[in-house]
């Protein structure tokens, strides 16, 4: 035998296979005792040293793929081809799944857990090819949970020790967008209110970037917000028609579902573009409202670069340059004075105009408020009484304790009277 094992009763060394049975024997031509008998299959190790081993431990087990693996393996290549995704990308979700189903915490995971895995591969592959999809379309697909959906993701990519770039907010517009069913007519849609597909989509992208550079994008969920500009971005295309349709309504009409914090989004958006129409000639003589400023949306994000710097300020070296400014309008009006109400905003003299407000985060400029908690009341009121053990701490100088041995002597040795 190549592994130069003995016989155990004899010693011997002539150890041969005997295939008379449907099972192979190694019996000790010598003595004709059956060194190993029923061995499936065994490691290297384990035949060199004529020792049995379980078909579990066995190298057979490594070689075959589990019924869970392969039912794994098959629904992520099925929902890339649901998705219409390259090969490529079908090859590279595969290898991740087999990655990660390598690691004893998946492989054990309840059946829920790698459904979901399935979809966090193809989300891993398809950010790393900047290929559009959000986790939303894929837990749409799978009936799974965003939360345990969102959880798995992260742990994979810590898991695996993968870089997955972050989705870009443009391209997500693109994605969410195009699923509406706004661009073609149908019964369920009037024809006032079909829209042209790349119209809507620019208009809703500069909305997008304008509530990027304001503050209303950063640490949120970005589809709520989408949702609030491509809202907007509709009723500016054709207001007349348009205005009177609200944001539930929208949705309905596109058949998507409408975000918790879209209203919030859509109000903010408003206040935005309000101030920024406060900053042109034209507009203020309007008196715009949430309502009528929809119809100049295009006119406020043909300039929004130069209405935002108008509009909100940055950081004290803005607020230095406008003081500046505002001496020097002051002191063209000091030599001029029969020039008075000739500039862009006609104040009393000696009132200064309102400083524009900070560009800060929503959470900065409306912090959360925060519950107090109530003070315990106190049972203490000073009358009670303080012992002689106690006294002492509250003694500080020599002669308050001279004092105090002195009322101690006379109120223990009293003077008769």
């Amino acid at each position: 035998m190549p592994g130069g094992g003995r016989c155990p009763d004899c010693g011997s060394a002539d150890l041969v296979d005997d295939a008379h049975y449907s099972q192979s024997q190694l019996v000790c031509s010598d003595c004709g005792c059956v060194v190993t008998e029923g061995v499936l299959t065994t490691t290297f190790s384990d035949e060199g040293n004529l020792r049995e081993v379980t078909y579990s431990r066995s190298t057979g087990e490594n070689e075959q793929v589990s019924r869970s693996l392969q039912q794994g393996l098959r629904r992520v290549r099925d929902l890339c081809r649901v998705l219409q995704l390259p090969s490529t990308f079908e090859d590279t979700a595969v290898a991740y799944y087999q990655q990660a189903y390598q690691h004893s915490g998946i492989r054990a995971a309840r059946m829920q857990k790698k459904e979901v895995l399935v979809g966090c591969c193809v989300l891993i592959t398809c950010r790393q090819h900047n290929w559009p999809l959000t986790m939303g379309t894929i837990c749409t697909l799978l009936y799974a949970d965003l939360d345990m959906f969102s959880g798995t993701y992260m742990q994979i990519v810590k898991l695996l020790g993968l870089d997955v770039p972050s989705l870009c907010l443009t391209d997500l517009v693109k994605t969410y967008c195009s699923s509406f069913k706004l661009f073609q007519a149908s019964p369920s849609v009037p024809a006032k209110y079909v829209e042209d597909k790349e119209k809507m989509l620019s208009r809703t992208r500069q909305l997008v970037e304008l509530a990027d550079e304001t503050w209303l994008v950063t640490g949120r969920h970005p589809l709520p917000v989408i949702t609030a500009a491509a809202f907007l971005a509709w009723q500016s295309l054709q207001p007349a028609a348009r205005l009177t349709c609200s944001l539930a309504r929208f949705c309905k009409l596109a058949n998507v579902d409408l975000p918790y914090p879209a209203p919030s989004r859509l109000q903010e958006l408003l206040a935005v573009l309000l101030r920024m129409a406060e900053q042109l000639a034209w507009l203020q003589v309007l008196k715009l409202d949430k309502r009528s400023v929809v119809k100049h949306i295009g006119d406020l994000l043909q300039h929004r670069h130069t209405l935002i710097r108008k509009a909100f300020r940055e950081g004290p070296t803005e607020v230095e340059a406008q003081e500046k400014e505002l001496q020097g309008c002051g002191q063209r009006q000091g030599q001029g004075k029969g020039e008075v109400g000739s500039g862009p905003v006609d104040l009393p003299e000696g009132k200064r105009p309102a400083s524009p407000a900070l560009l800060l985060p929503p959470c900065m400029l409306k912090p959360p408020k925060r519950v107090c908690p109530a003070l315990p009341a106190s049972t203490v009121t000073g009358d009670e009484n303080i012992s002689d053990s106690e006294i002492e701490q509250y003694l500080r100088t020599p002669q308050e304790v001279r004092d105090f041995q002195r009322a101690q002597a006379a109120t223990s040795n009293p003077n008769p009277s």
